[in-house]
């Protein structure tokens, strides 16, 4: 018995496809328009420089539109814990012994009504340049993705920056229980918290502010990776507190959610906050970790106020992508443990991994769901493609780039200098030498100051091989919404049944009544050959014969036209680490 969206045939799916084909570019905010180039290990702002809003200007935004970007994920812009001072403008200095790196985590939420004053080139008017930003951002035809944490807050959440009428979490809560319905935090009781003595936020040679290894925290309260001990480790998220949404969790994750909990209030409130500064969605940090009945409350009710906000999940378990998406309301889920997880075994091992990981996701994924899978290779969390610890060439992501934007419908994603082949290298200070760029500290991104060239956001300072490479991802983003059969056509795999193509490489078909187009990839680091033919089935899906002769043009590189006959095997050779995306066209 067939599955609700699949079909008899294993190479495609019966499924009900979507167009919600986004492209979003995230930008780590502080470091995005840093032009400092010192680049010290554990360098202060005043050393190493930091991004401003300002530095995100109507050139930048234009020309991350012509990257092929539809919306924009600004992330770090809530103001979180970090070891620079702003006691002068009347921010409280924070504790370096729960601040992770100079910069802070911006997971690390300070005041969910505020935003970081790093960005700002006058902190006294920190949001009135968030908001121009926002104005900028619409004027080029881009929309605003910003960050919404909901499991947790800084050790020191306050808010300074609140509405009239909003209390601050924990200002009410009853400090002698451990849980409490209508308590925003969990407490240990009679328990004082001990910051982890293997803790060094900048290194053993140097010292944050107030950094004794001591944080006063009596009674201590839960970590943010629900951890319930007095004594969190340093692997832990110690610089977090847990928020409580009525789940009694040390007590069989009992949930007490009538009356509804003060925290779902307090959320929604923030929410509705930022919808109204322009934000046009929401990228919600760790949502597997809050119980999606509050999603299926709160995010309704935004949306009756604000109908085309977006809800992106940061989600990692596949069991409960279908509640979250279906009960919890939200529009996308991140694709990591699927599709992401799979490709990146095929760049790592260099084309030799197993392709058949992605019949396997698409066929999971195909069951309803596929539309509402965003889809990456890099982000905040991951590493660089370019990186050592990763694929070790930023040539590996054409072909898995190019599987990410076309194998569906749904969104997908590019990290701010992926498109220059960013390697992310360097001791940052906190972050490590890890293959990733620093959410924890300051510091320059040389790639992407390369394309930025002093501001002037021309690619002026790029090599030869950054400006190709960019120009292929303007062409795979540009065509993956401007072609019909990417954003809402039908899928055929090609290769999917037993070695129906050699190791490393990937086809299928996309396809509508108007249009269909081929995608083709190598993740080999050497050519192969591909022998072309459409089966029965895959024409019949196309409601085309098998007679006379086909073109395939190219979309996405100057390969000259290829000529075949459906029924004939045609022989292609694949260039290492290739891409092709060829329009169908009747001779």
């Amino acid at each position: 018995m067939t599955q609700p969206g699949q079909t008899t045939d294993p190479n495609t799916t019966g499924e009900e496809v979507q167009d919600h084909k986004l492209v979003i570019y995230q930008m780590m905010t502080r470091l995005f328009g840093n032009q400092k180039t010192l680049n010290k290990t554990y360098g202060t702002l005043q050393e190493n420089g930091v991004g401003k809003f300002h530095d995100i200007t109507h050139q930048a935004l234009r020309e991350i539109k012509k990257l092929g970007a539809t919306h924009v994920w600004y992330t770090g812009v809530l103001e979180h814990a970090t070891m620079t001072n702003y006691t002068k403008f009347g921010i409280p200095l924070d504790d370096a012994d729960v601040v992770k790196g100079r910069a802070g985590s911006p997971y690390a939420i300070k005041d969910y009504y505020d935003v970081n004053p790093d960005l700002a080139v006058d902190v006294r008017k920190r949001m009135a340049e968030f908001e121009a930003l926002v104005q900028r951002t619409h004027a080029n035809g881009l929309k605003v993705i910003v960050d919404f944490v909901p499991n947790h807050v800084a050790r020191k959440y306050s808010s300074d920056a609140k509405p009239a009428g909003v209390e601050d979490f924990g200002a009410k809560d009853d400090h002698t229980v451990a849980f409490k319905p209508n308590n925003n935090f969990y407490y240990l009781p009679g328990q004082e918290l001990q910051v982890p003595a293997a803790n060094n936020p900048l290194g053993a040679a140097l010292k944050g502010p107030q950094e004794n290894g001591r944080f006063s925290e009596n009674p201590a309260k839960a970590s943010g990776n629900d951890v319930f001990s007095a004594s969190p480790s340093v692997d832990d998220w110690f610089e977090t507190v847990k928020l409580n949404y009525g789940v009694d969790i040390q007590n069989n994750r009992t949930k007490h959610f009538a009356p509804i909990p003060d925290t779902w209030h307090k959320m929604r409130d923030i929410l509705l906050y930022w919808a109204g500064k322009g934000a046009d969605g929401f990228r919600c940090d760790m949502a597997e970790m809050v119980p999606v009945e509050f999603w299926a409350w709160v995010i309704p009710q935004v949306k009756a106020q604000h109908p085309d906000l977006k809800f992106i999940a940061e989600i990692y378990n596949p069991k409960e992508y279908r509640n979250y998406l279906q009960n919890g309301k939200f529009d996308y889920l991140y694709d990591k443990v699927g599709l992401y997880d799979g490709v990146r075994r095929l760049m790592e091992n260099r084309g030799k991994g197993n392709t058949q990981e992605i019949t396997s996701a698409w066929r999971e994924e195909s069951r309803g769901i596929s539309s509402h899978m965003l889809r990456f290779l890099e982000n905040h969390d991951e590493q660089r493609i370019a990186s050592a610890e990763f694929a070790g060439t930023p040539l590996a992501g054409i072909p898995a780039m190019t599987l990410s934007a076309t194998l569906g419908s749904g969104p997908v994603m590019v990290y701010f200098g992926q498109e220059v082949g960013e390697p992310g290298k360097g001791h940052e200070g906190f972050q490590g030498e890890d293959g990733r760029t620093t959410i924890f500290d300051y510091w320059g991104v040389p790639a992407h100051q390369a394309w930025m060239n002093g501001g002037k956001f021309d690619g002026g300072k790029l090599t030869h091989a950054q400006q190709q490479l960019r120009e292929f991802y303007s062409k795979l983003l540009n065509l993956s919404t401007s072609r019909e059969a990417i954003r809402k056509g039908k899928f055929y795999a090609l290769t999917a049944a037993q070695n129906a193509a050699p190791a490393g490489v990937y086809a299928y078909l996309r396809h509508t009544a108007q249009e269909q187009v081929l995608v083709l990839v190598n993740f080999n680091r050497e050519a192969a050959n591909y022998a072309l033919a459409l089966p029965p089935s895959a024409l019949a899906a196309m409601n085309l014969d098998n007679k006379g002769s086909f073109i395939l043009q190219d979309l996405l590189t100057n390969t000259p036209p290829l000529f075949f006959q459906p029924s004939v095997k045609t022989s292609i050779t694949l260039a290492p680490l290739s891409a092709h995306v060829f329009l169908l066209q009747k001779k």
